[in-house]
C-alpha cells in the first residue's frame, strides 16, 4: 500500500464508498422534478430509480449507460480502484447488460498524495474493467483535496432482455447474491473499533464482479433486479417494489452477513451516518415484526459499497441464482416493506 507520510486515502474522505451518496430523502424529490425525455428510444430513464439508463439504438440492440464514483473506502489505492470499478460496472449487470467501455473519473490531490498513488488507483480500475471483458477508453481528471474515483460505463443489452426495477411480480422470490456488512466494517475500521482482519473479507466481496449473478438471473428468467449499494437493502428493495407496484417482505434471519459484522452492529461504532439516514428514510415504508433484533435492523439499512444483486425471480427458479432467498414480493401497497423475524 502506498502512503504519503501519515496521509492515507480514507483520512481525506468525509464518507466511505457509496456511503458518501446524497441522502435518498433529498435525492428523490429532486429527481421527481425532472421531466422524462419524450424520445421513444429511451427505454429506461430516471423515473423508476433504476441503476442505469437504457437507450435503444437498433431493433435488437440497446445501450446501457451509467456513472458511479465515490470517496475512498480503503487506504490501499489499488484496492480502491478495483472496488470503484466493480461498483460502477455493477449497474450494467443489474440491468441485464454486459459492459463495453468505460471512462475514468478522477478527483485527486496530486501534490499531496503523488502520482504513484494515482497510478495505482487507475491500474486497479483498469484491471477490473479488463477482467469484465470491457475497455477503458479515456477519462477526465480534476484537482480536488478529497480523492474520488469511478467510471462512466457503457454497456450493451437486447431491448427484450432488460432487467429493471419495474418488472417484479407478487409471488416472486428475492435472492441476494452478496452478503451485507461492508459499511459496518469500513465505519468500524475508520473509528478504530475493529481490527484489520475484517477488511480482507470486505474487500473480497467488493471487488467481485456481478457478471455471473447477472447471467444466472437472465437464464432463470428473472423479472426484476437491482444492486444493493449506498441506500442499503431496505431502500433499494423499496425502489424495486414501488416501481413494480407491489409490496415486499424480508426474512431478517435469511439475509447473508459478512464475518464479524453481527458483533460490530451490536454496538454503535459501526453505524455510519449514511446508514442512519437510510434507516430513518425507510421508516416511512417499513414495518418490523416483533423479534427482529436491533443489529439486524441496522444490517438491512447498512450503506453498502459494490454490493450484490437483489433479484426478483419465480420461486421455482430461485435456486438457479447464486445466493440465498431473503424474502418475496407480495400483494400490497406499492413499495411497502415488512421485515420478518424468520
Amino acid at each position: 500500500m502506498t502512503q504519503v507520510g501519515a496521509v492515507t486515502l480514507t483520512s481525506l474522505s468525509h464518507g466511505a464508498g457509496c456511503g458518501c451518496k446524497l441522502p435518498v430523502a433529498a435525492l428523490e424529490p429532486l429527481l421527481r422534478g425532472l421531466p422524462r425525455s419524450a424520445d421513444p428510444r429511451l427505454l429506461v430513464g430516471h423515473e423508476t430509480s433504476d441503476d442505469a439508463g437504457v437507450v435503444q439504438v437498433a431493433p435488437d440492440l440497446a445501450l446501457v449507460q451509467t456513472v458511479d464514483f465515490f470517496t475512498p473506502i480503503v487506504d490501499d489505492p489499488y484496492d480502491f480502484g478495483r472496488i470503484a470499478a466493480a461498483n460502477a460496472l455493477s449497474d450494467v449487470y443489474a440491468m441485464g447488460g454486459r459492459p463495453l467501455s468505460a471512462l475514468s473519473l478522477v478527483a485527486f490531490p496530486l501534490e499531496r498524495l503523488g502520482a504513484e498513488m494515482l497510478a495505482e488507483i487507475l491500474q486497479g480500475g483498469l484491471d477490473v474493467v479488463e477482467a469484465a471483458g470491457a475497455m477503458v477508453v479515456g477519462g477526465h481528471s480534476i484537482d480536488d483535496p478529497e480523492p474520488k474515483f469511478g467510471l462512466a460505463v457503457t454497456g450493451l443489452v437486447h431491448p427484450g432482455a432488460v432487467l429493471t426495477n419495474a418488472g417484479g411480480r407478487a409471488g416472486d422470490a428475492l435472492v441476494l447474491t452478496k452478503p451485507l456488512g461492508v459499511g459496518a466494517i469500513s465505519t468500524a475500521l475508520k473509528r478504530g473499533a475493529a481490527g484489520p482482519g475484517l477488511l480482507d473479507a470486505a474487500v473480497a466481496t467488493m471487488v467481485a464482479l456481478n457478471d455471473a449473478a447477472s447471467q444466472a438471473a437472465l437464464a432463470a428468467g428473472a423479472h426484476a433486479a437491482t444492486d444493493v449499494t449506498g441506500f442499503g437493502l431496505l431502500n433499494h428493495l423499496h425502489e424495486l417494489a414501488r416501481a413494480s407496484g407491489v409490496a415486499a417482505e424480508v426474512d431478517a434471519a435469511a439475509v447473508p452477513v459478512l464475518p464479524g459484522v453481527q458483533e460490530l452492529l451490536r454496538g454503535d461504532d459501526a453505524v455510519s451516518g449514511g446508514s442512519r439516514r437510510n434507516r430513518l428514510h425507510a421508516e416511512g415504508f417499513t414495518r418490523y415484526e416483533a423479534g427482529v433484533e436491533e443489529w439486524r435492523r441496522r444490517l438491512v439499512a447498512d450503506a453498502t459499497t459494490s454490493g450484490g444483486l437483489l433479484v426478483a425471480v419465480d420461486p421455482a427458479r430461485a435456486g438457479d441464482v447464486p445466493g440465498p432467498v431473503v424474502g418475496r414480493l407480495v400483494h400490497g401497497a406499492a413499495g411497502a416493506v415488512t421485515v420478518r423475524a424468520r
